[in-house]
């Protein structure tokens, strides 16, 4: 196999001819890059991604390109972020086996990973703006959630074991620059890449922007970010990086992968089927969508709740690392020591998770990288009242996350301001 030393980038014309002899391919695909039917299927907003079939199967090809691919080469970014998401893949498999997709092949030089085709699994955004109603991606979710986040600190890890692992993903910088200006500080200020559904949202864009305790707060959460470096996070895990079918659910897209707060993937998850929830209105044209965002509401406590429960019972059975030893609890007979510290680490979960969805709703409607969920929308007016929604939550999370005691209030919060009259 001939491997290229420089990065190309890879077109559907060029796919065939460059990586026909990658054992992996022809072992899925096919001998023969004559035979394989290429498309591109990326709309993401950093990267490549073709579907390639051939006579024995199917693949997915994913190539990072030396630049944010929403902007263009004006915003560079480095390759190597393709590296990290192989090295979190593999890791989030071997934490929650069966949550990922199979790898095949990765080459560090071209910056692709190779792995499989998920089919007839779709993007889980897409299925929610559609009505449907999966039934089992609360549970596969909070289960990947607290397995990937659990498995993946001191309180599971050894110590050596986790700190080269903190070390590996610290040079993951560049991606998490973009998690840092994107999600906590462009959105609060009149900044160059920012933009939202004008003039029917600049009055509260306006108030947002001129409230003190909300930037506060977070820039309160940024700091969170970068300096409680706890787990492994995904990064980035919102509806766009779920694969799902009616009985499956697969992660994908761990680019931004790094070592951060527990509660920061929690947070990001949920405010995505908040924001779902907020969108439903927009897209009644069949019909109301009551139904649905009384399922999205379910959603949103079962995955809660299926996360608590596996986290704690992995803090019974799994508790290896230097946190909160088994040795000084435990062994000691003081079984309520260890369920009082468990209380105090889900307890600071919870407040920080509240605080990462309220800015997690203020990006994707302020900021540079917006959602399907209300871009889809046709009309301008209603776009903006479902975005103005989700806005007044956003606030509220983030600014009052700890006089919040239960997912029950969020939810019940968010279904008084959907009722809200439009003044």
């Amino acid at each position: 196999m001939r491997e290229m030393k420089v990065f190309e980038a890879l077109t559907i014309h060029t796919l065939p001819a460059r990586l026909s002899t990658y054992p992996a391919l022809q072992d899925r695909i096919g001998n023969d890059g004559n035979h394989w039917k290429v498309r591109e299927v990326g709309d993401g907003n950093l990267n490549l991604v073709f579907i390639v079939e051939g006579d024995s199967g199917s693949a997915v090809v994913k190539q990072a390109l030396p630049y944010v691919r929403l902007v263009g080469d004006s915003w560079p970014l480095p390759l190597k972020r393709s590296f990290f998401e192989y090295h979190a893949l593999m890791r989030q498999e071997a934490r929650h086996p069966g949550s990922t997709p199979e790898i095949f092949h990765f080459d560090a030089v071209q910056a692709l990973i190779v792995m499989e085709f998920l089919s007839p699994h779709i993007i889980l955004r897409r299925a929610l703006i559609d009505g449907q109603q999966l039934p089992k991606i609360a549970n596969d979710l909070g289960l990947f959630l607290a397995r990937t986040l659990f498995r993946g600190s001191d309180l599971s890890m050894t110590a050596r074991g986790r700190k080269d692992d903190l070390a590996l993903f610290a040079d993951n910088a560049e991606v998490c620059d973009i998690t840092e200006a994107l999600v906590f500080s462009e959105p609060y200020y009149d900044a160059p890449r920012n933009r939202h559904t004008s003039p029917q949202l600049d009055g509260i864009v306006a108030q947002i922007r001129a409230d003190r305790d909300l930037k506060v707060e977070a820039q309160r959460l940024k700091h969170l970010f970068a300096a409680s470096a706890e787990t492994m996070l995904h990064g980035d895990l919102h509806s766009g990086s779920v694969m799902v079918t009616p009985d499956e659910t697969r992660v994908i897209d761990p680019e931004f992968a790094f070592y951060g707060p527990m509660a920061f993937d929690v947070g990001m998850l949920l405010a995505n089927f908040w924001m779902a929830y907020f969108s439903q209105s927009g897209h009644e044209e069949a019909g109301s969508r009551e139904t649905m965002r009384t399922y999205l509401l379910g959603v949103v406590t079962e995955t809660w709740s299926v996360f608590r429960a596996e986290f704690s019972r992995l803090w019974r059975t799994e508790r290896t690392g230097m946190l909160y030893q088994v040795a000084l609890f435990e062994e000691q007979g003081d079984i309520l020591g260890a369920e009082q510290a468990l209380d105090h680490v889900l307890h600071q979960i919870w407040v920080d998770m509240l605080g990462f969805a309220g800015v997690e709703m203020h990006r994707r409607i302020l900021g540079l990288a917006h959602n399907a969920d209300f871009e889809t929308i046709a009309d301008v007016d209603t776009r903006a009242w479902c975005e103005t929604k989700a806005l007044k939550l956003g606030r509220h999370l983030a600014v009052n996350r700890r006089q919040i005691y239960s997912i029950e209030e969020v939810n019940s919060l968010a279904e008084l301001i959907e009722k809200e009259i439009v003044s």
